[in-house]
C-alpha cells in the first residue's frame, strides 16, 4: 500500500491522556450482556480489539444507577456489584494486551419506552416528556429528578476510575437524555434549564462539574456531542461557527478535555466555506483535542450500514481522505466502529498493508460477532 498511514499511528500525547496511536473504537452497543452484566464473551470482545493495536478502546453505552437509564435489552450496566466486577475483568483484559479503555457513561431518556428492563414500569425521563418535537412520551423531569440523574453520573465516574478506566466518555449525542437537554425540540422548559441555549446546557454543565468534582482534576472526561439526532437526523445545535463556540466553551469551563464530535460522514464539512468537519471545528474554537468519527473505511454512512439498510454489505473504501485530514491537523483523534465490529484486526492488516484480508461487514452476521 503506498499510502501513507503514518498519521494514525503517531502516538497521542495530552496532559491527562498519552495514547500509542490515534486510532480508537467507536463505542456500539452490542446487546450482549444478558441480566446487564458484562460476561466473559464481552470481555473477549475489548481484549481482541486492544490485540489488534486499537490505541483507545470506548465502550458500548453502559447506563448509569438511574430506574429510567436503560431503554434496551441487554444492555450493560454501569452499578451494582456483579456488573463492576464484569467491568473490572475487561479493564484487565484490556490493559494486559497494551490498550486503553475509557466507559461510555449514559442515560437513554425519553428514548425509554414502559415494558423495558430493569423495571418495566418505569416510563422514560427527559426534560419535558417529550421524544421528539411535539412527540410525548414518558415524565417531565423534576429538579430531584435532575439531582439524581447527575449524581448518578458522578457516581459511575468514580467507580470508572477506582476500576482503572482510563477516562470516561459521557454521551451526550443521538438524542438521548444530555441532547434531549441541549436540543430545543425535546427542551420546552420554562425554568433555568430550559429557554436559552445558555440554559438548555445547565444541565449537562452541572454534570459535566459533578463527574470533575468526583475523579480529580487530572482524570479525562470525554464529552460525545453531534448535531444529528436519531428522531432527526437533519437536526443541529448549532447553524454557524459563533453559535457552535457559544455552545463548546462553557462545556470546556464545566472540565471536558476532550470532545468527540459524532458525525455520520468524517468527510462531510459541518458549516458552508470551509472544509472542516465537526472535529475540526471544535478544535478550532476550544483549542482541546478531538475525536472524529463517520463511516471510516466504509463506503456508506452509519444509517445505510446497519438493518435500516437494505444493502446486504457494506464494502470497504480507502481511507485517503482520512489521512489527509489527520496529517492537517485537523482533528487529533479518529474513532473506528464497523470496521472494528466486523474485524478487531483491521487496524492491523491496514498497517500492514493487507486490506484485502480485511473482513467484509455482512449485517447477518452481527450476531455471531464478539
Amino acid at each position: 500500500m503506498s499510502l501513507n498511514l503514518g498519521p494514525l499511528f503517531e502516538p497521542f500525547v495530552s496532559p491527562k491522556l498519552s495514547l500509542k496511536n490515534r486510532v480508537a473504537m467507536a463505542p456500539m452497543t452490542r446487546n450482549f450482556s444478558p441480566g446487564n452484566v458484562p460476561g466473559e464473551q464481552v470481555t473477549d470482545y475489548y481484549r481482541r480489539r486492544a490485540e489488534g493495536g486499537v490505541g483507545l478502546l470506548i465502550t458500548e453505552g453502559t447506563t448509569v444507577n438511574h430506574p429510567a437509564a436503560n431503554g434496551y435489552e441487554n444492555v450493560p450496566f454501569f452499578h451494582g456489584n456483579e456488573a463492576l466486577a464484569g467491568w473490572k475483568a475487561v479493564v484487565d483484559a484490556v490493559h494486559g494486551a497494551g490498550g486503553k479503555i475509557f466507559p461510555q457513561l449514559w442515560h437513554v431518556g425519553a428514548v425509554r419506552r414502559e415494558g423495558m428492563e430493569p423495571d418495566p414500569s418505569v416510563p422514560g425521563y427527559s426534560p419535558s416528556g417529550l421524544y421528539g418535537p411535539g412527540k410525548a412520551n414518558g415524565k417531565a423531569m423534576s429538579k430531584g429528578d435532575i439531582d439524581d440523574v447527575i449524581n448518578a453520573f458522578a457516581d459511575a465516574a468514580q467507580d470508572a476510575k477506582a476500576l482503572g478506566f482510563d477516562g470516561v466518555e459521557i454521551h451526550g449525542a443521538h438524542g438521548y437524555l444530555i441532547d434531549q437537554f441541549f436540543w430545543e425540540g425535546t427542551n420546552q422548559r420554562t425554568d433555568e434549564y430550559g429557554g436559552s441555549m445558555a440554559n438548555r446546557q445547565r444541565f449537562a454543565i452541572e454534570l459535566i462539574e459533578a463527574v470533575r468534582h468526583r475523579v480529580g482534576p487530572d482524570y479525562p472526561i470525554m464529552l460525545r456531542f453531534s448535531q444529528w439526532k436519531m428522531q432527526d437526523y437533519d437536526a443541529r445545535l448549532a447553524q454557524t461557527p459563533a453559535e457552535l463556540e457559544a455552545f463548546l466553551l462553557p462545556l470546556v469551563d464545566a472540565g471536558v478535555d476532550i470532545f468527540h464530535a459524532s458525525t455520520r460522514r468524517f468527510w462531510e464539512p459541518e458549516f458552508e466555506g470551509s472544509n472542516l468537519n465537526l472535529a475540526g471545528w471544535t478544535q478550532k474554537i476550544t483549542g482541546l483535542p478531538t475525536m472524529s468519527v463517520g463511516s471510516v473505511g466504509l463506503t456508506d454512512d452509519f444509517i445505510a450500514g446497519t438493518f435500516a439498510s437494505k444493502q446486504a454489505q457494506v464494502e470497504q473504501t480507502g481511507i485517503d481522505e482520512l489521512v489527509e485530514r489527520m496529517t492537517a491537523g485537523e482533528f487529533d483523534l479518529i474513532a473506528v466502529g464497523r470496521a472494528l465490529l466486523q474485524d478487531p484486526e483491521w487496524l492491523v492488516k491496514l498497517k500492514d498493508g493487507r486490506a484485502d484480508a480485511i473482513e467484509p461487514f455482512a449485517k447477518a452476521s452481527l450476531a455471531k460477532l464478539y
